[in-house]
């Protein structure tokens, strides 16, 4: 899978930070979340961070990917 690209964040004055993907208003956050948030975005990798922040990490393949044959392990 390709890795998540498209992201920026604002980090605002009242201490908002207002994450986008492509120029759209993917999520706000306010308080101790966007605290949380400042500091991983930091710490690790920006454009993954913020895609799992605003829930984009997940393309709707998991279900055929767990269920494909090469996924379902061993069974006695």
């Amino acid at each position: 899978m390709p890795s998540p690209s498209g992201f920026s964040y604002e980090a605002r004055a009242d201490g908002t930070i207002v994450i986008t993907h492509r120029r759209r208003k993917a999520a706000t956050l306010r308080g101790d979340r966007a605290a949380r948030f400042a500091e991983e975005v930091e710490s690790g990798d920006a454009q993954e961070v913020m895609a799992r922040w605003t829930g984009s990490y997940k393309f709707g393949n998991e279900r055929t990917a767990r269920n494909h044959p090469r996924n379902q392990g061993r069974r006695a």
